[in-house]
């Protein structure tokens, strides 16, 4: 869709944003949205820190997708609707409404508030995506994209509802197949028979835009990371040596995840959505990349209550990968971040993917204060080293440039 389309369609459909060639920026409708999410990421951390087990991380996991899933498919829609028309506005407040119900039921989601969850959560993907259809019509270019999306998030909800009603291992496989609907379903284009498939070049975005979302979705997680710590620490009953050691151990983690992302991709990841060829398609990877980004700093928002409470303890094993398996997975996501804006896979994090797993071995030899430290060690010298990477890549380009 040119830019002269774009504003024609805008006006003959009031409820979009206008494309005028320039960042659309965020409003304080999505700014209060993402309030609900920093509730139900806390409610997550909360809920792997007390069930830490297989059973507890497969089960967090399902729930985080479906808290990711929400917000991600409403991402999209503020960022081809304009959230600031009063009927966006209000469809953003019940969703947001739905939405703080679901994430109050997350620590009963496997328990007695299954159903509450379920219907929460069906409520938010079947009732913004019929309410869009229904505002489309029939004739505008994004109206065959939302009738196959409303048929996938309908499939997934009839997995959701029953599964409420199923026992708990029947009610984990019946909510992995709903997350599986809504999660892999765009990345065939919500194909339906009889209603053909979306492609990514269809999905005009404004590229800016949602690189921004996603970057203010990070800077939630990382507040729930601090704010975990700074619980913590309260709860203290002394503020000895260890602890303090605890609390400079935990926030150089968070700091040091917080450079990786905003120090050094974060500006050339936007540049990179916003002169591509295909924004949709970059627009689609960078949601699939953030639910493993944002995945990896909620568990290592788990480890970091772990080495404030217990500095001392010893590890149990899913202790030791709690506290490797977090900054490693961040670590994983950070690379295919990279590979997906540069081009390449960066040295710097598969080394620290390797270095953060070694250090499992090692977890029955030390308590968790040290191992907090030791994967603090690691994140920081894979910042610093992709610093320098990233350093001489700039120079690299401007040097280019100026021989053009």
């Amino acid at each position: 869709m040119t830019e002269s389309n774009a504003a024609t369609t805008s006006h003959h459909y009031p409820l979009l944003r206008r494309r005028d060639g320039h960042h659309a920026r965020v409003t304080f409708e999505e700014l209060f949205f993402d309030l609900v999410y920093v509730f139900a990421v806390t409610q997550l951390s909360h809920e792997l820190l007390t069930n830490l087990n297989l059973t507890g991380v497969i089960e967090t996991l399902i729930l985080w997708f479906a808290v990711w899933l929400g917000w991600q498919y409403t991402c999209w829609v503020t960022n081809w609707f304009d959230p600031e028309t009063p009927r966006i506005r209000g469809l953003i407040f019940a969703v947001m409404l739905a939405g703080l119900l679901m994430a109050s039921a997350i620590p009963g989601a496997f328990g007695e508030r299954g159903l509450v969850f379920a219907l929460a959560y069906v409520a938010v993907q079947v009732g913004r995506t019929a309410y869009i259809v229904w505002e489309l019509g029939s004739d505008h270019p994004l109206s065959a994209n939302y009738r196959r999306m409303l048929g996938w998030v309908s499939m997934a909800a009839i997995f959701w509802i029953t599964g409420a009603f199923a026992e708990h291992e029947a009610r984990i496989a019946l909510w992995a197949s709903a997350v599986a609907c809504e999660y892999v379903s765009p990345m065939f284009g919500f194909a339906l028979p009889g209603l053909g498939r979306s492609k990514t070049s269809d999905w005009t975005i404004d590229g800016g835009h949602l690189a921004e979302r996603c970057q203010l979705f990070v800077i939630v997680a990382l507040g729930e990371t601090l704010l975990a710590t700074g619980a913590t620490m309260a709860r203290a009953e002394a503020w000895d040596v260890p602890i303090l050691s605890a609390l400079l151990a935990t926030f150089l983690g968070t700091l040091a995840m917080w450079w990786l992302y905003f120090g050094t991709s974060s500006k050339d990841a936007t540049d990179a959505i916003i002169h591509s060829d295909d924004p949709g398609r970059i627009g689609a990877y960078f949601h699939y990349i953030h639910a493993i980004l944002v995945g990896g700093i909620i568990a290592t928002a788990v480890g970091n209550d772990l080495v404030l409470a217990h500095p001392h303890d010893g590890l149990k094993f899913a202790y030791a990968l709690t506290l490797s398996g977090g900054p490693a997975i961040y670590l994983f996501g950070s690379a295919v971040y990279r590979k997906v804006v540069y081009g390449v896979l960066p040295a710097s994090h598969i080394a620290g993917v390797t270095a953060l797993l070694a250090l499992i071995p090692v977890a029955p030899s030390v308590d968790l204060l040290t191992m907090g430290w030791l994967t603090t060690i690691v994140m920081l010298v894979t910042g610093f080293w992709e610093v320098r990477l990233v350093r001489k890549r700039r120079e690299a380009t401007k040097l280019q440039t100026m021989t053009h």
